[in-house]
């Protein structure tokens, strides 16, 4: 009989442990919980931490993260409007807000994800479609820091961004929370994380790019020619210049050495017949050591002043 009754107190506090813990849960900081009762909501959601109870075995405890969640959309590819298909690899930061609405509406985390799956890749679609590729890509103008003409050889890669690249992620999260503003969560951030040409056009455009890097540095060499030209035109005709107006001061100092020997020789032959005979004896001696040497024969007339010095020698 003894044993009867610690059998049955046995079974009694296991039962008391089943029971207990079909009624108590625990609600940590980052959790959020929803009890259910045959499958449907009852009460408010629960969202503070701490020891919680529901009724044993027909209620049930719903747990939701209460941190920020991650989506990551799969790479696809999205047509332009300027009718360029890219592939587009984006994501997104999501938190649920109101449980009780989010269960009602999506259940759980994975439904909640197949949905942003839908919100979220129709919308990116819908904003690439809408905007060119510059707009996406780029975020600011740019600001060409060469000359008009190498701006016109850049071609659109100076087209005016009316929109950008942050305003779009901007929009189309602005949007999505729209289309998702009865589903118990917020899209805390949306960015694109890549985005490339498809592999049939990346080809054409880095050719394009090296043709237009290739226009862009002629036109820097047709200009460094044409300055070089420049630069040695202007040095000829300073040279020019030295040559000429020293060629000038030469014939000028020369011209006033001639005149200054000629009234020296002048001012010398005016003298007494002693010095004109002295004077005209040194230049015929100047005259034969400039004219004549060892080689050289040469016929006199008896009349010339130089046989006349030449016989005076004899």
């Amino acid at each position: 009989m003894k044993n009867i009754k610690i059998i049955i107190y046995l079974i009694l506090i296991l039962v008391l442990i089943i029971v207990l813990g079909q009624s108590i849960f625990i609600v940590k900081e980052t959790e959020q919980v929803v009890i259910t009762q045959f499958g449907k909501p009852v009460g408010e959601a629960i969202v503070t931490p701490g020891l919680k109870f529901k009724t044993p075995f027909i209620q049930k405890a719903n747990f939701f993260d209460k941190r920020y969640l991650e989506w990551d959309g799969d790479p696809d590819q999205v047509p332009t409007k300027d009718k360029k298909y890219i592939y587009v690899d984006y994501y997104a930061r999501w938190q649920i807000t109101d449980p009780l609405q989010f269960f009602k509406r999506l259940t759980n985390e994975r439904g909640a994800l197949t949905r942003l799956d839908d919100i979220l890749d129709g919308e990116t679609r819908d904003y690439i479609a809408g905007h060119n590729i510059e707009e996406i890509v780029r975020t600011s103008n740019r600001t060409p820091l060469s000359t008009d003409s190498i701006s016109e050889l850049l071609g659109d890669s100076l087209l005016t961004i009316y929109a950008g690249r942050q305003k779009i992620q901007a929009l189309i999260q602005q949007s999505a929370n729209a289309k998702a503003s009865d589903l118990g969560i917020v899209i805390l951030d949306f960015r694109f994380k890549r985005i490339n040409y498809i592999e049939d056009v990346r080809q054409q455009v880095y050719e394009r790019m090296k043709s237009e890097r290739y226009r862009i540095a002629d036109k820097f060499r047709s200009e460094g020619q044409g300055e070089a030209s420049r630069i040695n035109g202007e040095k000829e005709r300073e040279l020019k210049t030295i040559q000429s107006g020293a060629f000038r001061d030469a014939e000028i100092i020369k011209g006033r050495a001639d005149a200054e020997a000629a009234a020296i020789y002048a001012s010398a032959y005016d003298r007494s017949s002693a010095s004109r005979e002295l004077y005209a004896f040194l230049k015929s001696m100047e005259t034969f050591e400039k004219t004549f040497d060892e080689q050289t024969s040469i016929i006199l007339s008896t009349d010339s002043e130089l046989y006349k010095y030449l016989k005076g020698m004899r």
